[in-house]
Formats: structure tokens, C-alpha cells, sequence
């Protein structure tokens, strides 16, 4: 007869909890019962408790998967106050700590051992989870073993392999996937195998969600918080050198405010993550890997200084916030600066084609998040899957935007891209509706297009905020083929075709206004090029070992990428593409800017960028036609590249001098003779 406690009373005698929140109690005896477990619930929604829970109900170690020392050392800390055997090994430890694991460990006494993911990549963890008695592992934060997600972790695909090895259950919880993720979770920690799924509703009703276009921002933030004063906060930026600044600003408008990322020292960070759950009222100012795990139900507000990665990342720190069912709110900042910067980080990113579409597709799902005209709840529970009433608890739904029917101007938009053949970003197709004549517009032929000059009704910043509440409704994206250039998507189709129409926010387009200058390498129109080009740098220098710009240097790829070379002669004249590196490199970088990169003869190589390279192209071409004799009938004879490039350099001006070159016998004369002088004399 099983003589365990059943998951009711151990929930009041260990964790002091009357009852179960809801879905828990159906997760845990799934868990317990060594069911495979997938479950996805909102933060705040106790995902901790269905695995620390059935630990206990269990014989044996659970081993717990988690990406962050922080939240494993927060964790431990509390199953130790209420009486758990816990532990965990991390690169954080003392030899003290550690020592009283592994002694925990041998004594059967340990209940939940923590590790990071990395620590799989050891080949003594097997051997140390069969020595402690591992009959279930549970993986945190299971998102990170997606590429699709938002927080992708390598390590994480070991799990798997660790599972059936051990040939244990394994439960995995995380706050946020889409079904995307979640059928990647599945294939790679189940291996296919489909575990019971529990997906628990994303809605946290008690947070207040609001969005706002950046105008001076720090003062944005600074207001929020003062009319916040004395609650615990949250403020995610993107930089690290963002949130030190950040952070000075709000102590000297009297805030206790701190920062957090991870170039700090560990011992810097710990004291942060230590002061924000003793301290009420502590502003952290972070990049986002602060808050993951940390147990502090409190947090009143958290704000976005700059726009998160995908609508993935957004809900998980937010939700960091009003973990006791408390009201709390939100706020996020978002501006051109922001957009730029997302899609850069995807450009410049190494993952495939298709997955670099599938991001600015998630960034264009944030952004419509961002410019909506309706209910930010019902969009943001509608991404995940289900649907809801308008909750009348965003910015939204207390203040309802401005609307107008903009289907004029965004039908003179994508008619301005389909005329220069979706071959261009916004920037280039703006200039063209404001009627704005430059080099490149003229050398292109679009000051001559009907679309030239039609859009002067609106600003260039009002035409910038059309365009990118166009990507928010996902009319057009980024082409990462064409290297940012906006292509229509097949909702765009029927609007431009007079068949549908569209409402975007007045709003917004009318208190827009030129922001700051911000500083870039190359234009609007060639950072996509440039992000590209920095990309396949990158993965040249790290299979060659060798720092970026020994590969080619900043400079080097801002000519390539105002420049664009289509050919190795083109390329050969960039500043800083030598002899050597032109036939290393060349053709992978042509290859990006143009396609394929044309097949030199390394006799043609070297002449590449020279005028003698076009004196050879012109001889081969010559040889070419005469190969066969001037009839065509008589036997196939041409020179060797060599010969040619001798040609090309020395350049003889009569037959005795031609004959004095290696490779040119008496029937070589006889054939290419009189043409290779007549091209020579004309070169």
C-alpha cells in the first residue's frame, strides 16, 4: 500500500498553500504519476511548485534544468527555509557549497539538484545524476531549447539525449511558446514522442498594458517612475551601457535605482538580485536576463526603454510584474531607432534564410502589438492562441485612438515598392513618394515613375510611421534575400488591387516628428546590405579563428556596401581588398551583394581590378571567335590563360614580339596573331 503523503497535504504542510492554483493540481499528478509533461503557463502562474511538488512525491532525485544561476540559487533558498532538501551546482558556487551537495548527495538525502544546461556538455553529469539517483528531470524555461524562441540555449538539445539515457520522465514548463516552439520543444526534449500537454491560459488580468512612440525617452521613463515613487520596478533597455545611464538618472531625480547586466562581476550581480528582494521600493534598471526566477511578487510596474525582441519576450517580462494577483502596469517605448536595431540583430544573426524571415515576421507581429487600433489584450492572448473580450485594462481601451481610413496612403506606398520592383527600403521609397530628386533616385530612373511626388501630403516622418504600421499589419517585411528591401505579403494584395481597404491610427501619424540623428555606418538603404555583409565576415572569421577585421575591416565593408561590385574587377578596387583577399574572400562577398559570384581563371584573378584584366577579357573574347578559324572549320586551337595574361601585361605591338611570348608557337600566330594586335593597339 503507498503510504506517501497525497499532493493536497503536502501543499499545506510543506509550501503552506490552502489549495492549488489553477491547472496546478492536474499538472502535478501528471508530473508525479511520471507522465512525459509538457506545460506552458503565464508567469506567476506557480510553474515551480508542479515540479518541486511531485520531487516529494517521489522516490529519488529530480534534477532541475535552468538557464540561470540566479533563479537556481533563489529556488534552493527557498526549498531550504521550508524544509527541502535542495542543492544546486553552478559555476557560482563556493568549494563549500559544492562540497555540500555531493554530500547531500551521499547521503540519500538530497531531494531537487539544480544545474545549468551547460553542465551536460560534461561527460561526468551522467555519471553523477546515476549516482544520485535521478528519476525525473524537469527543464525550466523550456522555450530555450527552440531556435524559434526568443532565449535559444544550445545546451538545451542535450536534454533529450540525457532523458533516454537515463530513461526517466521528463517534465518541461515554460511562460511563453507559440506553436511554433512548442512543437520544437516537443521534437527535441521528447524526441518526438508526444508528452501530455497542459496549456494554461496566457491572461494576467491584474497588468496594465501600454505602449508609446518614443519622445524623449528618458523623460518618459523618469515620469513613469515618479509617478510611481516608492514601488518596486523594472526597467529593460537594450544596451548595457543604456541601463548604468539609466540608472544615474533615475537616482538623481531621488530613486533608489540600480543596474544590472551581464558584463558586471558575479559578486556585483548577486548583490543586485539580493538588494531587489530585501529592499522595497528598488528600482533595477537591466538588460533582460535579470528576473527570470527571482520570487519577488511585488514588482509594481515594469517599463520597456527600448523596444523587447518579439512578442515572446515581451510577455515574459512583463510578467514579471503583479505576481501576487495585484494590480501592476506596464509601459513600452518604441521608436525607428529600436525597429532598426531588431532588424539588424536579425540580419547580422547566423541563422537560415527561412529563420531570419520567420523573425522579422515575430518583429512585425510586436510592432502590430505596438501600432494597434483595438484591445492590446485581446491581440496579445489572440498570438497565443486564445481569445478574449476587450479587457479594459490597456492604454487602448481607456483611451481609444484616433482612426481614419488610410487606405489612399498605404496604396501609394505599395505602389511606390511594386514600381521599383520591391527591390528597396523604406527610406529610398519615401524620397520617392515626397518627390525628392537625388543620384540614386535619378540614376535608377524614379524621378520618371507616376508614383514620383504623389505622397507630399504627409512629412517624411509621418510617411515613416505609415510605413511602419504597414509592417505592424504585416502588408510588407523585410526580404533578407533582397537584403531588406520591402516585399507586399498577400493581405497587401487586395488593398492595393481597390479590393480592400485599411484603417491605421491617426494618431500616430500625426504627432509624428523627425527624432534624433541617429548615427550609423551607411544609410537606411544600405544597412541592410551592410548587416549582411557584416555576417558573412563573421562566419569567415570564426571558422578561420581570427579576429572580424582581419577578414575585411569596417571600412572595407561600408565601400562594399555603398559601392555594391558585381563583379571581381569592381571588387578589386575597394579600399582594403587586396590581391591575396580578393581571392580568398571575393567571391563569398560578391556572392552577397550579387548573387553568384562569377568563376575567375587564377590567371584572370590576378589581373582582377587592373585595366590589363579587361585587356584580357577582350583577347579571350577574341580567341573565342577564331578558335575554329575564321570559317569555323578548321581544327579547335586557343591559348593557355597563362599566355594571355602574359599577353595582357606585356602587351607586344607587332607579330616578332608576340612571338617572343611563352606559349605563342608558329599556328598560334597564324590564327590569333593579326586580332590580338588589332585589340592591343585599340587597348
Amino acid at each position: 500500500m503507498d503510504t506517501r503523503p497525497a499532493p493536497q497535504a503536502l501543499l499545506a504542510q510543506v509550501f503552506g498553500f490552502a489549495s492549488f492554483r489553477p491547472g496546478q493540481e492536474d499538472i502535478v499528478r501528471a508530473v508525479a504519476e511520471g507522465r512525459d509533461t509538457l506545460a506552458i503557463m503565464p508567469t506567476g502562474g506557480g510553474k515551480s511548485l508542479c515540479f518541486q511538488l511531485p520531487a516529494l512525491l517521489r522516490d529519488g532525485v529530480t534534477v532541475v534544468i535552468s538557464p540561470l544561476i540566479a533563479l537556481m540559487r533563489d529556488q534552493v533558498r527557498s526549498l531550504r527555509e521550508i524544509g527541502v532538501e535542495a542543492g544546486a551546482l553552478t559555476s557560482g558556487n563556493t568549494e563549500e557549497e559544492t562540497e555540500e551537495v555531493f554530500a547531500a548527495i551521499d547521503a540519500g538525502r538530497l531531494k531537487l539538484l539544480y544545474i545549468a544546461p551547460e553542465r551536460l556538455a560534461s561527460s561526468g553529469t551522467l555519471h553523477l545524476m546515476r549516482r544520485a539517483g535521478v528519476s525525473l528531470i524537469a527543464v525550466d524555461e523550456a522555450h530555450c531549447v527552440s531556435q524559434w524562441g526568443h532565449d535559444f540555449r544550445p545546451d538545451y538539445l542535450r536534454i533529450g539525449e540525457v532523458k533516454r539515457l537515463l530513461n526517466v520522465p521528463l517534465a518541461a514548463f515554460t511562460a511563453t511558446a507559440d506553436e511554433e516552439t512548442r512543437s520544437e520543444i516537443i521534437n527535441r526534449l521528447f524526441e518526438g514522442c508526444a508528452p501530455e500537454t497542459f496549456l494554461h491560459g496566457f491572461d494576467r488580468p491584474n497588468i496594465h498594458l501600454a505602449f508609446s512612440p518614443k519622445d524623449q525617452p528618458r523623460r518618459q521613463i523618469l515620469d513613469f517612475a515618479a509617478a510611481r515613487k516608492g514601488q518596486s520596478g523594472i526597467v529593460y533597455c537594450a544596451s548595457r551601457a543604456k541601463t548604468e545611464a539609466l540608472a544615474t538618472a533615475l537616482r538623481e531625480h531621488g530613486h533608489a535605482a540600480c543596474h544590472y547586466h551581464g558584463g558586471m562581476d558575479a559578486d556585483d550581480r548577486r548583490e543586485v538580485e539580493s538588494r531587489f528582494q530585501r529592499e522595497d521600493g528598488l528600482i533595477v534598471v537591466a538588460t533582460i536576463a535579470f528576473g527570470m526566477g527571482i520570487d519577488k511578487p511585488d514588482i509594481r510596474w515594469v517599463a520597456h526603454a527600448d523596444l523587447p525582441k518579439s512578442i515572446e519576450a515581451y510577455y515574459q517580462e512583463i510578467g514579471r510584474a503583479g505576481r501576487d494577483g495585484a494590480p501592476a502596469e506596464t509601459m513600452t517605448l518604441y521608436g525607428a531607432d529600436d525597429i532598426r536595431l531588431r532588424r539588424t540583430q536579425i540580419d547580422e544573426g547566423m541563422a537560415p534564410a527561412d529563420r531570419k524571415e520567420a523573425d522579422h515576421a515575430r518583429l512585425n507581429a510586436l510592432l502590430g502589438l505596438a501600432e494597434l487600433i483595438a484591445c492590446r489584450r485581446q491581440k496579445l492572448l489572440g498570438y497565443f492562441g486564445e481569445t478574449s473580450e476587450p479587457c479594459g485594462n490597456c492604454d487602448l481601451c481607456d483611451s481609444p485612438p484616433e482612426l481614419f481610413d488610410a487606405t489612399e496612403a498605404v496604396r501609394k506606398a505599395l505602389s511606390a515598392a511594386l514600381r521599383t520592383g520591391e527591390s528597396y527600403g523604406a527610406g529610398h521609397l519615401i524620397e520617392i513618394l515626397l518627390g525628392n530628386s537625388n543620384d540614386k533616385i535619378r540614376s535608377r530612373g524614379h524621378d520618371d515613375l507616376p508614383t514620383f511626388g504623389v505622397g507630399k501630403d504627409l512629412s517624411r516622418p509621418q510617411w515613416q510611421a505609415v510605413f511602419r504600421q504597414m509592417q505592424g499589419h504585416d502588408l510588407i517585411r523585410p526580404d533578407f534575400e533582397r537584403h531588406g528591401a520591402l516585399v507586399m505579403t498577400e493581405p497587401a494584395r487586395p488593398i492595393l488591387r481597390g479590393e480592400a481597404t485599411i484603417t491605421l491610427r491617426r494618431d500616430l501619424i500625426r504627432s509624428a516628428k523627425s527624432g534624433p540623428v541617429v548615427k550609423t555606418l551607411v544609410s537606411e538603404e544600405d544597412a541592410p546590405l551592410m548587416s549582411a555583409l557584416k555576417a558573412k565576415r563573421r562566419a569567415l572569421a570564426e571558422s578561420a579563428r581570427v579576429p572580424a577585421y582581419v577578414i575585411f575591416t569596417d571600412k572595407t565593408l561600408i565601400e562594399m556596401a555603398e559601392t555594391r561590385p558585381q563583379t571581381m574587377d569592381a571588387m578589386a578596387k575597394v579600399t582594403g581588398v587586396g590581391a591575396k583577399k580578393l581571392e580568398s574572400y571575393g567571391a563569398a562577398f560578391l556572392a552577397v551583394i550579387a548573387g553568384e559570384a562569377e568563376a575567375l581563371h587564377p590567371a584572370r584573378m590576378k589581373l582582377a581590378g587592373r585595366p590589363s584584366g579587361a585587356l584580357y577579357d577582350r583577347l579571350s573574347e577574341v580567341q573565342l571567335t577564331l578558335a575554329r578559324g575564321a570559317d569555323g572549320l578548321d581544327k579547335y586551337l586557343v591559348c593557355s590563360a597563362s599566355t594571355l595574361r602574359q599577353i595582357a601585361e606585356m602587351r607586344p605591338s607587332t607579330r616578332a614580339a608576340l612571338a617572343r611570348i611563352q606559349g605563342m608557337g608558329e599556328q598560334k600566330l597564324d590564327r590569333f596573331a593579326e586580332a590580338f594586335l588589332r585589340v592591343l593597339s585599340e587597348g
